[in-house]
């Protein structure tokens, strides 16, 4: 079998190679709060100039929504110019997304972890906390086009290199990088570190389909900020980083974004093996 070469590299080797920026903090801790400082300091600057801030924002990962909520409460930072577009959801047996009483709903998941976080007089309102929808898939992107852009697309990768629910496919780079917001057959390699990490083995539990933000409305966005701390993130930074682009590893497709980086902490950027 043939091995890889950038799997194994040192970190250094792997911040010089890549074909992304990447940037190496302190500990796991420090990229969320490096998360949650970016997303708070844009809002309050564009709150400053007037403007609108408009986010793609993942459920996972979610450390970094305490110091957000913090920030947001003591700072009394305002959203009520700010539109935050959850990035997926998992989709039921009737082809809708899970209601909200599901151990799947990311509506339910965000509300617990941010929107009910946040003092009344400085929440955005409902309207404006935005989820993709199986049943309106053109609303994201009219309400983007209406908005004027994605000033941030936050992320994080899949061990299979998707963003949001946009798993691995044997498409054309452009054909691929042009799907817009859509229902997707989620993949064996989600639904198995889904089953492992966060089910504890029901993978009949678990929704064969979900709806995702595409990545059209991605990289679209002014900025990708990409953020990696798991141990199994390390291979998928390097692939990212250092592989070839290809739709069989969407994260690669930052490497043609303009404004993309990755923040990781240590164990994200250490060799595989």
């Amino acid at each position: 079998m043939k091995e890889t070469s950038y799997y194994r590299i040192p970190e250094e080797e792997v911040i010089r190679l890549s074909k992304i920026p990447i940037f190496r903090m302190e500990n796991q801790a420090s990229v969320f709060y490096k998360m949650a400082l970016e997303m708070a300091e844009t809002i309050e600057a564009r709150n400053g100039e007037g403007k609108r801030t408009v986010y793609i924002l993942p459920y996972g990962p979610t450390g970094q929504y305490p110091f957000f909520v913090q920030w947001v409460n003591k700072r009394k930072i305002s959203l009520k110019n700010a539109w935050f577009i959850s990035m997926d959801d998992w989709l039921g047996e009737d082809g809708r997304p899970v209601k909200k009483d599901s151990i799947h709903s990311l509506r339910r998941k965000f509300d617990e972890a941010l929107y009910s976080k946040i003092d009344g007089e400085l929440a955005m309102p409902e309207n404006q906390r935005i989820f993709p929808d199986s049943c309106h898939l053109a609303e994201i992107p009219e309400l983007i086009e209406k908005l004027g852009g994605v000033d941030i697309c936050f992320a994080g990768f899949g061990l299979n290199g998707h963003l949001g629910f946009n798993e691995p496919s044997d498409m054309g780079i452009q054909e691929f990088a042009n799907l817009g917001t859509r229902v997707v057959k989620i993949s064996d390699v989600t639904l198995a570190v889904k089953g492992s990490s966060a089910m504890n083995g029901a993978l009949e539990d678990i929704p064969a389909f979900g709806v995702t933000v595409g990545m059209k409305e991605m990289l679209g966005a002014a900025k990708i900020s990409a953020y990696c701390f798991r141990d199994w993130h390390s291979g998928a930074v390097r692939r990212a980083g250092c592989g070839s682009v290809s739709a069989g590893f969407p994260a690669s497709l930052l490497q043609l974004h303009p404004n993309a980086s990755i923040t990781c902490s240590p164990n994200a950027l250490a060799p595989c093996y």
